[in-house]
């Protein structure tokens, strides 16, 4: 069994355990995060793609089975899955154990910091790393602005980000110091914290997020 994969298999596990607690039943919930894993996943996928293919990064072939779809290792492929999984698990559990309350943000500043952010990309867009991940963290914030505003005022949704970036760091740290995955360092400006990429918390951030945009957005359709 390849590494990648034991890691992807800890990655999911408990939650996978956990989807028929009584309390949560997120058994119930998986046509949401369908929705949002097709959706979110996808777009992530196909970054992965030709980042791979030009270079960005790389998979060390000793950590992995060796079956691969579009260039990408099928470990990472499971990563777009296990991860949303247990994600929208904890956004779930916080929901369920933890009151909700507003947090009155301005929708103006959420732009601001969605211009910046794009701004950002398009300077440094001789980065690739640096330049994809901006414009998809702008656009997680335009989309929520004009979409789900409710959700940048949750503070379930904000908790969930904070809960989300201790298992982050655990498995970053795991797949850059062994290393699986390794970086070019002309595509990002070359910054880690320990052995992470900084552009690694920027790529967490905006795919949780948009996991959980999209996950929201399906509750509501359905409601």
């Amino acid at each position: 069994m390849s590494t990648y994969l034991i890691i992807n298999i800890l990655i999911i596990i408990v939650p996978l355990i956990l989807s028929f607690d009584k309390n949560i039943s997120y058994y119930k919930k998986l046509p949401n995060l369908i929705f949002s894993i097709l959706i979110v996943s996808t777009a992530y996928i196909i970054w992965d793609v030709f980042a791979t293919k030009r270079g960005d990064w790389a998979f060390n072939i000793d950590h992995l089975l060796g079956i691969y779809f579009l260039g990408l290792p099928l470990e990472e492929i499971l990563f777009f899955i296990t991860v949303p999984y247990s994600c929208i698990f904890i956004y779930e559990t916080v929901k369920f154990y933890t009151k909700e309350k507003t947090i009155h943000l301005s929708k103006n500043l959420f732009l601001l910091i969605a211009a910046t952010l794009i701004l950002f990309g398009i300077i440094f867009n001789y980065q690739h790393y640096t330049f994809t991940v901006s414009i998809y963290t702008g656009l997680f914030f335009l989309l929520s602005v004009y979409l789900n505003m409710n959700l940048l005022n949750s503070f379930h949704y904000w908790l969930t980000m904070l809960i989300s970036f201790i298992p982050f760091l655990v498995v970053n740290y795991f797949l850059t110091s062994i290393p699986i995955v390794t970086y070019n360092d002309s595509a990002f400006f070359g910054e880690r914290f320990i052995t992470i990429p900084l552009e690694d918390f920027l790529y967490s951030f905006s795919m949780i997020s948009l996991w959980i945009l999209f996950y929201e957005l399906a509750n509501k359709r359905k409601r």
